[in-house]
């Protein structure tokens, strides 16, 4: 089944056809997907990868985490699984006094 790796950092230049030819360097890649604002389509600068076997998500971890992928360093991890029986932003409610435009309460 593979697994699915996370990658961070990433320049605003780069296509996910760049991150395919980045790690196909170290094995059978079967998807790419760059990160985007639903709102407002903008870049958010992190994507995932999914490696084909396992073996080959840790090699791509090993070898491609700190690579140069055109003018940024990138990071390589492996995906944290997404959280079960909640939808997407479920929980975050309105903002706070401790959380409301970065001032905390005083």
């Amino acid at each position: 089944m593979g697994k699915e790796l996370y990658v961070g950092h990433i320049s605003e230049k780069a296509t996910e056809n760049d991150l395919l030819k980045l790690f196909s360097v170290v094995g059978t890649v079967t998807s790419v997907h760059l990160i985007t604002d639903p709102q407002t389509g903008e870049f958010k600068g992190c994507g995932y990868v999914r490696m084909a076997t396992d073996a080959e998500a840790k090699e791509a971890i090993e070898t491609l985490d700190g690579a140069l992928l055109i003018d940024r360093v990138v990071l390589v991890s492996e995906a944290r699984p997404k959280p079960k029986g909640r939808p997407f932003g479920a929980g975050r409610g309105k903002p706070g006094p401790a959380n409301r435009a970065g001032r905390g309460r005083k």
